[in-house]
């Protein structure tokens, strides 16, 4: 059974930093484009960054762009969210997430197969 686990959520000031992980088991996903999405309370999951298998190619939404950071171990079946300048608006539950495939940073949810259950990262002002 595949299994995503996500870890490293938190309550941070506005400014601060922090770096989410995702652990992988039941599945061998080194083959696998893996993304990071995000829904706060009351709107819909949105994307938030997203890496090919090799990790060559990355994908952010405009709003976390040079703020955020998504990495990839391929070894350890893993890969992170480094969170840097948070803003209150980044306060959500964060999700990850396994791509059917390789080849591109999906920013849709509909190309992502398996799912973690959800960090809560909450940013205060």
């Amino acid at each position: 059974q595949v299994l995503l686990v996500e870890s490293g959520g938190g309550l941070v000031q506005a400014g601060g930093s922090l770096r989410l992980s995702c652990a992988a088991s039941g599945g061998t996903f080194s083959s696998n484009t893996m993304g990071w999405f995000r829904q706060a309370p009351g709107k819909e999951r949105e994307f938030v960054a997203a890496i090919t298998s090799g990790g060559a190619i990355t994908n952010y939404a405009d709003s976390v762009k040079g703020r955020f950071t998504i990495s990839r171990d391929s070894a350890k079946n893993a890969v992170y969210l480094q969170m840097n300048s948070l803003k209150p608006e980044d306060t959500a539950v964060y999700y990850c997430a396994a791509g059917r495939r390789g080849g591109y940073p999906w920013p849709t949810s509909y190309n992502y197969d398996y799912w973690g259950q959800g960090a809560q990262v909450t940013v205060s002002s």
